[in-house]
């Protein structure tokens, strides 16, 4: 549930205005900051009218006119516009610098997680494969809804709910985002080996896309740009992506990872990569972005102190998709011992903190890294270790890191069954409070939220209906908002989902 809020207490003479401009339909959520600086500027008007008035002028006028409203009802203002317009000259470079660097949310799915699986393991029959495991895994140790939830501590209302739509998932669309890996699960290989296995996963993903078998999100993960592997990177991209255009054209869904980053000025080599690749094959500027790999100590604070990731955004000339954490070589950087290397150790909230500052408003996703305790052996190993990962993918979300990493096929019904949850508990309580702000009244929620409470209350929304926790017509029937009218109170830009 989003956390509640305290009614905030308006001056007096103030109660009308907050209502007018904090409260609008969908259709004018764009207005709304419009609505609020128009009152402010109005009031402000007002008293600077009044101020200036001498006693006698205030004495012999009307009460409309002693406030600075002439008998016509026109309202006086005493700044000219050429003041006006130096200001907004004055701020041209700022509004354009806001604009180029907070763009704001991209309007497209985020998935819920990244499947990593080493280029010489990824096959045609993958995607399925995981799915597969992840329903035998459920068959074999929580046969039906009520022993699912009970090893996971689900409440009786969402047990059978939850369960039934982890089990569709898993049968029909079991990764959402595919990462082939070339880096540390891949290794270090000949030269031909490697063009060979970079060659037949842009054959195998380009098959997958032509057939609709493909996750909604696919790509690789090439080795680093530092001086040892930097060649090798380049070149398994460079023959990954000739492969996917030599079969018919990137997918829609393409995601490049960068890992290891430690300098912003390999995250402008990988830029510069990206523009050079377009330019070879007459792309459209822009068309390739890419993920920063956020695991090296020097990613977050750089040797002469200053916070890094947010010059590596930058460095990245608006190409930058996502920040991945990863968990273990961050963990290991820090000289944090093997049994605490954790998503949850302090190190790893410190460094993700960060890299949520600097990712907000920028358009660039966050996410969080995996748990390598395994979902395998007898049952009750199963069971620990589901609750551990389920834990650690609520505690995730939480924190507003939307995404994660998934490194087996049991961690998918943990992955799915905690997501699902996190969206489907405590949903007629937002759509109230969102359908009440759309109202303009706090009907019976007693909370008066603000446009940016009603984005985070939309936002919640639509990432439960992207990755299927909820339904169209159920939020809809709550809220009386359709997909279009919850994307405008987001912020979103229309896209396609």
């Amino acid at each position: 549930m989003e956390p509640r809020e305290t009614p905030k207490t308006n001056p007096p003479g103030a109660a009308e205005a907050s209502v007018s401009g904090a409260v609008g339909t969908a259709a004018e959520v764009g207005s709304l900051s419009a609505v609020g600086a128009s009152s402010a500027g109005a009031a402000g008007t007002s008293l600077s009218g009044a101020a200036g008035a001498s006693p006698s002028d205030a004495a012999g006028a009307s009460p409309a006119d002693a406030a600075g409203v002439g008998s016509a009802g026109a309202v006086r203002t005493s700044l000219p516009g050429a003041v006006r317009a130096s200001i907004a000259d004055s701020l041209a470079a700022v509004d354009a610098e806001l604009a180029r660097r907070y763009p704001g949310d991209p309007g497209t799915r985020q998935p819920v997680h990244t499947v990593y699986v080493p280029a010489d393991l990824f096959t045609a029959g993958t995607v399925r494969d995981w799915g597969d495991r992840a329903l035998a895994a459920l068959d074999e140790h929580a046969r039906d809804a009520a022993s699912f939830a009970a090893v996971l501590g689900l409440p009786d209302d969402l047990a059978e709910p939850v369960h039934t739509r982890v089990r569709a998932k898993l049968a029909r669309e079991p990764v959402e985002d595919l990462r082939i890996d070339f880096e540390d699960g891949y290794g270090l290989r000949p030269d031909a080996e490697e063009d060979a296995a970079a060659a037949r996963a842009a054959a195998l993903v380009a098959a997958a896309c032509a057939e609709g078998t493909a996750p909604p999100y696919v790509g690789i993960r090439m080795k680093c740009l530092e001086a040892a592997v930097r060649d090798r990177g380049i070149r398994t991209l460079d023959i990954f992506l000739t492969g996917l255009l030599a079969a018919g054209g990137l997918p829609d869904g393409l995601v490049l990872t960068l890992p290891k980053v430690t300098y912003a000025e390999q995250v402008t080599a990988m830029a510069r990569l990206c523009e050079e690749f377009e330019k070879a094959r007459g792309l459209a500027p822009g068309r390739l972005g890419f993920e920063i790999q956020i695991e090296t100590t020097q990613a977050i604070l750089g040797s002469d102190g200053r916070a890094t990731v947010a010059r590596m955004i930058d460095a990245a000339e608006g190409r930058a998709t996502g920040l991945h954490y990863g968990t273990f070589d961050y963990s290991a950087a820090c000289g944090v011992g093997a049994a605490h290397q954790s998503m949850e150790h302090p190190a790893a909230d410190h460094a993700k903190a960060v890299m949520q500052v600097a990712a907000a408003g920028t358009g660039v996703r966050l996410s969080d890294g995996s748990t390598n305790v395994l979902p395998v052996g007898p049952t009750e190993r199963v069971h620990d270790a589901w609750r551990h990962h389920h834990r650690l993918v609520r505690r995730s979300l939480a924190r507003a890191y939307y995404q994660g990493w998934d490194m087996h096929p049991g961690h998918l019904p943990t992955r799915y069954a905690a997501v699902y949850a996190f969206y489907r508990e405590g949903l007629e309580a937002v759509a109230e409070r969102l359908a009440a702000y759309v109202a303009r009244t706090a009907g019976g929620t007693g909370i008066a939220d603000e446009p940016a409470t009603a984005k985070a209350l939309s936002g919640h929304l639509l990432r439960g209906l992207d990755c299927g926790a909820l339904d169209g017509a159920e939020v809809e029937r709550l809220t009386g908002l359709d997909r279009a009218e919850l994307d405008a109170l987001a912020g979103r830009i229309p896209a396609a989902h």
